[in-house]
């Protein structure tokens, strides 16, 4: 594909700049439309979902995620107690590896240590704080790309990651990543949107919530996946069943692929119902947001720890430690490919 140049276009209704970051480059945000009125706002800095605008009336769209309103803010939340990565695509290895460890090809591997002893989205710097590259943009789809460099955070390879975002006439946003590697690696990404289909200033509690599946994995104090998968029969995280929100949640669920769509949010405030579909073995689903009174919000909302709830599709976390986990390696010359789609509709 041909590299877009759009400096030249930075003020026009679709493409515009976005602010400096802290290192002098220019980030840009990227807006994509479909027929019904849905506008979806991206930046190429972390490849980052900045706002999704639902229409619910004729009058009226609601935002339906969370993020904030220049490239300095977005920069400076990496430096929050805890990173929120609003929004972000997190790569090479989303969630948790323990003790930042593991064995390919019979060699141990090393990755940087950034959460206590152990690695988490990808390290120091990840995918979620890289500078994307635009290589397609149309009116209802973008496609960037990042090249990770051979033992970028230690990470074996030099893996090049395409992620294309598209609206859908059936009012779907739909998130394509493909990734090659030139040497076998490990790879596991997501999309790292917090939703509230209530508004940017509410709290994700009063939203009914459900989850397709009948196991989490079981974890330790740290988060630390054991290796143990939990039924989830008579659990306080059973969500086959339409419930509110929980109010904290850290947890991976493992993905029923029979049962269609995978997870469902439903907003009775604004009548409108998010479907998730995935191929992915599993749905890290988090409550959080909290920018510690730091950074203001979009509308100038004070994100908290209720603020927005993620649907983190994506493999199991620590998975190369656990041979009975699914695949999380990335063999050179093979094409890794994930497929995650959000529906809305009012109800």
């Amino acid at each position: 594909m041909q590299n877009i140049h759009f400096s030249h276009l930075k003020e026009s209704k679709t493409i515009k700049s976005f602010g400096l970051l802290p290192d002098g480059n220019e980030a840009f945000c990227f807006t994509l439309t479909n027929s019904n009125g849905i506008e979806l706002s991206v930046l190429n800095y972390g490849a980052t979902i900045q706002s999704l605008k639902i229409p619910i009336s004729n009058t009226t769209k609601i935002d339906v995620v969370l993020g904030f309103e220049t490239a300095e803010e977005y920069a400076n939340s990496f430096h929050l107690p805890s990173a929120p990565y609003l929004g972000a695509i997190v790569g090479r290895y989303a969630g948790r590896i323990n003790n930042a460890t593991f064995v390919l090809n019979k060699k141990e591997i090393h990755l940087t240590k950034n959460h206590n002893q152990h690695h988490l989205h990808g390290g120091n710097s990840g995918f979620s704080s890289a500078l994307w590259e635009v290589k397609l943009i149309t009116k209802n789809s973008i496609t960037l790309q990042y090249i990770s460099n051979e033992n970028e955070e230690n990470y074996p390879g030099k893996l090049t990651t395409q992620v294309c975002y598209s609206l859908s006439e059936n009012n779907e946003l739909k998130v394509e990543m493909l990734a090659t590697s030139t040497q076998d690696t490990i790879i596991n990404l997501t999309q790292h949107s917090y939703f509230n289909l209530d508004g940017q200033s509410e709290n994700v509690l009063q939203q009914q919530l459900s989850i397709a599946s009948s196991e989490i994995l079981e974890t330790t104090s740290e988060n630390i996946p054991t290796g143990n998968l939990l039924s989830l029969n008579q659990h306080e995280f059973d969500f086959s069943s339409s419930k509110p929100c929980p109010n904290s949640i850290d947890t991976t669920f493992v993905v029923n692929p029979n049962s269609k769509p995978n997870a469902t949010l439903i907003s009775r405030k604004n009548n409108l119902k998010m479907s998730v579909y995935t191929n992915q073995p599993s749905i890290h689903v988090y409550v959080g947001g909290n920018c510690f009174n730091t950074i203001k919000g979009k509308e100038g909302a004070n994100y908290h720890t209720i603020s927005g709830i993620c649907f983190e599709t994506q493999n199991f976390p620590d998975a190369p430690n656990h041979k009975h986990f699914p695949n999380s390696i990335l063999k050179k010359g093979k094409e890794y490919n994930h497929k995650t789609t959000f529906a809305f509709e009012l109800l």
